[in-house]
């Protein structure tokens, strides 16, 4: 065992290449001197640290047992050559030989695991339910990517999540805890699932949410929003004006988009906060509109300034008949003249 340790050390490969260099050397001295008319070679004293060529058998064994490997004491220190000027350093290496109880050690007693989640630990930072996550998932920063995934459940999300995708997966309803304990959470994207019901309480908690994307999915039914959100998207889904709350989006003073495309809503969920920008009802079933749609029936010298974009364009509406519900506006809604 002294004899394999030693030979896997730079100093031994460094002193077997010096002696191979020394018998070539020697063996080429030679054969130039025999070449040379008149000229006898010299002879050779013996070296104890040279293989004489004439003496050697390529089929003699050495013995290995009996070779002295320690040709440069206890106290060489092999990896001199690691140095930057190539030099020994002055004082020589302490190098701890390993036992056999080192080995066993070494074999049988694992790696120390951390399973504390007040840090990062072994499956990520701790969630909402005190559970490991990005496992399947991707987290890079406070956004948890969970797309196409197959799944078909919320996974526990870490505590400090801020934008949550989990896009075109097999979801069909999101419970009130899969988002318990998330204050920092400012997105969720669902765009592309089979959601077809929500808890009613499952947004309470979300203080700090400002976007819902619950674009193709199959719901009829919408629980209570936040009223901090600025962009909500709901097409393509199965709305029907009941299944709204009443005056649900009235003390949204931030809401700015709102999309509520390809859905089978009667008439437009009225009153609609100031800050609205968008508003996107085509493919709906709409029919008539109200005075107090867009305006203020009370203040003729109302004028609604944010609203730029209303898409009223597929519903069996006529929107040359409700001239006085868009007296306000600043643009004409695009819809059946």
């Amino acid at each position: 065992m002294l004899f394999w340790s030693y030979l896997y050390t730079e100093g031994a490969h460094d002193y077997l290449r010096k002696m191979w260099s020394r018998m070539v050397a020697s063996a080429l001295v030679l054969v130039f001197l025999s070449s040379c008319p008149g000229i006898e070679p010299l002879p050779v004293e013996p070296d104890d640290d040279v293989f004489h060529m004439e003496n050697y058998d390529l089929n003699t064994e050495i013995e290995w047992e009996n070779m002295d490997v320690n040709v440069f004491g206890d106290d060489y220190d092999y990896d001199y050559l690691d140095q930057e000027d190539g030099k020994a350093p002055n004082t020589p290496l302490q190098a701890t030989q390993p036992t056999a109880q080192h080995y066993e050690e070494a074999m049988t007693t694992p790696a120390p695991v951390s399973l504390d989640f007040e840090g990062p630990g072994l499956f990520g930072p701790e969630t909402g339910l005190g559970m490991p996550t990005c496992i399947l998932c991707m987290c890079i920063g406070g956004s948890v990517y969970c797309d196409d995934m197959g799944l078909d459940q919320i996974p526990p999300l870490p505590k400090d999540t801020t934008h949550f995708y989990g896009r075109f997966n097999n979801l069909r309803h999101v419970k009130n805890t899969d988002f318990f304990n998330l204050n920092k959470l400012q997105s969720i994207d669902l765009t592309g699932n089979q959601i077809s019901g929500m808890d009613e309480d499952v947004f309470h908690s979300l203080t700090q949410l400002q976007e819902l994307l619950l674009a193709d999915n199959n719901m009829q039914v919408l629980p209570e929003l936040p009223v901090n959100l600025k962009r909500v998207d709901l097409r393509n889904n199965k709305l029907i004006s009941r299944g709204l709350h009443s005056e649900g989006f009235k003390d949204m003073s931030h809401l700015e988009f709102l999309y509520l495309s390809g859905n089978n809503l009667d008439y437009i969920p009225i009153p609609l906060p100031l800050s609205l920008k968008v508003l996107h009802l085509q493919d709906n079933n709409i029919q008539l509109l109200q005075e107090d749609t867009f305006c203020n029936q009370h203040d003729h010298n109302f004028i609604r300034r944010n609203l730029e974009d209303i898409r009223l364009d597929g519903n069996p509406l006529n929107i040359n008949l409700f001239a006085q519900a868009y007296v306000c506006l600043l643009r004409l809604p695009v819809g059946n003249h």
